[in-house]
């Protein structure tokens, strides 16, 4: 028994080659879906800057709402992926089953709260707006709340053929639901001149044909994941207190997180209209630079998971930090090319003089920064949840945004008047924090020690 897991542990759980494979796909993906955000906030900006800073407003709540939902869904595919890693099928064909079970139940439930209650929900967050802004946020969050199902079904499916290494199927998904996107906002904004309620519409549409094709494919009979019995879905109790377990303090971190950021966002629609809408061009730019970071986030899962499913914790620490190693290059790149061409990115979306100006400002703040402090901000903690360490980056997530971000950031622009820079100078501080935080507990091995299967 000795001599056999001295053999596993030297030989390779993945190969350059199979990293590669699950990487690239995924770097893909994670840029159609940000050229979506991006195609939505473009061809509203024609329509004029109470759309685009309706579009924002609307999808700093959306945000919320999918990360929870993203959560959710890591929590299972962090189990089945452990399962894969010790060869336990049928274990792993249960866990898929009830992720489906537990993604669709959540995602049902908020989308009757969002249709019922979208009014008090928008007004509580964001008070007292412009009326024309607050009618066109009604009419986006109705509409894209209905998406709220589909984008639970699609993350079930993706996620679980990441756990098998294979994130090609996502990657033509998102290819095909960006092209429906952008194909729906150019007939209903521009042909047929209904502006927000176009790209919503656009938006659901894509969202609907997403989530039905990778479905379909994850109930291909060569899928071993394949949910083969309806009886595989009902409840079980076991399996979703663990999906729970992980889920849960991830959904808590991330909408803890997402409400900071309302918060901030609340603050920044004090600043008036152009400030809004630079923060929304500012936010939807900017996060093409940390598409590295978000890429490799996502594949730590599968990686770590299965590193640990297969008991090898010395596999799962190496791995993590070529992880790492990849993510901090890409995001140096990324953002040195948006840092230069920032200034002519801005003159597509039809801003006023002030707001471009107050755009590229933040930008080349954020570009700085982020290649210092973004992987270990948020690619590093995925490494720590895949080992079962959710409580502890929820809790530094959690703390770190309150104490930090959301302070900071009502001090700096209200006692100091440092007006939008004030709101991202906030975010980074935030970020050094959490660094600080996850760079020192990750060293310390202990986010291997828990037992998730």
């Amino acid at each position: 028994m000795e001599r056999q897991s001295k053999e596993t542990q030297s030989t390779p759980l993945f190969t350059t080659g199979a990293l590669f494979a699950l990487i690239w796909p995924m770097l893909m993906e994670q840029f159609l879906s940000i050229t979506m955000g991006m195609a939505d906030t473009f061809m509203v900006s024609g329509v004029g800057e109470a759309a685009v800073s309706s579009v924002s407003l609307v999808d700093s709540i959306n945000v919320l709402v999918t990360q929870l939902f993203a959560a959710l869904t890591g929590g299972g595919a962090i189990i089945t992926s452990q399962y894969l890693g010790r060869r336990d099928r049928e274990s792993a064909v249960r866990s898929a089953a009830q992720l489906y079970t537990v993604s669709m139940t959540a995602t049902l439930t908020l989308m009757v709260v969002v249709l019922v209650l979208h009014r008090p929900i928008l007004r509580l967050v964001f008070g007292a707006i412009d009326a024309d802004v607050m009618r066109m946020c009604e009419t986006y969050f109705i509409i894209t709340a209905v998406s709220y199902p589909f984008i639970g079904l699609y993350n079930a499916g993706t996620a679980l053929f990441r756990v098998q290494g294979n994130s090609r199927i996502s990657m033509f998904a998102s290819l095909v639901m960006n092209a429906i996107n952008i194909a729906g906002n150019a007939v209903l904004i521009y042909g047929l001149k209904i502006g927000v309620l176009g790209a919503a519409t656009a938006t659901l549409t894509g969202r609907v044909f997403a989530a039905v094709w990778v479905y379909t494919r994850q109930q291909h009979s060569d899928n071993p994941l394949r949910i083969t019995e309806f009886a595989l879905l009902r409840p079980q109790k076991n399996l979703i207190c663990r999906i729970l377990g992980l889920g849960v303090p991830s959904g808590l971190e991330n909408s803890m997180f997402q409400i900071g950021k309302l918060c901030v966002s609340s603050l920044v629609s004090t600043l008036g209209t152009a400030a809004i809408a630079a923060n929304a061009v500012a936010n939807t730019v900017s996060s093409i630079s940390t598409l590295p970071g978000t890429t490799i986030s996502i594949a730590m899962t599968p990686v770590v998971g299965r590193c640990l499913g297969a008991g090898d914790k010395k596999q799962a620490h190496r791995y993590a930090r070529l992880l790492m190693l990849v993510a901090c290059g890409g995001l140096a790149v990324f953002n040195l090319v948006l840092y230069a061409v920032i200034p002519e990115i801005t003159q597509l979306f039809s801003l006023s003089a002030a707001a471009t100006e107050s755009c590229i400002q933040v930008v080349r703040v954020f570009n700085i920064v982020s290649v210092f402090f973004w992987g270990t901000s948020f690619t590093l903690p995925n490494a720590l949840r895949s080992g079962g360490d959710a409580r502890f980056t929820m809790a530094v997530s959690i703390l770190s945004m309150w104490l930090f971000r959301v302070v900071c950031s009502y001090v700096l622009v209200l006692g100091f008047h440092a007006g939008l820079l004030g709101v991202w100078i906030g975010m980074f501080i935030d970020w050094t924090c959490r660094s600080i935080c996850f760079v020192v507990r990750f060293k310390s091995g202990r986010w291997t020690e828990h037992k998730v299967i």
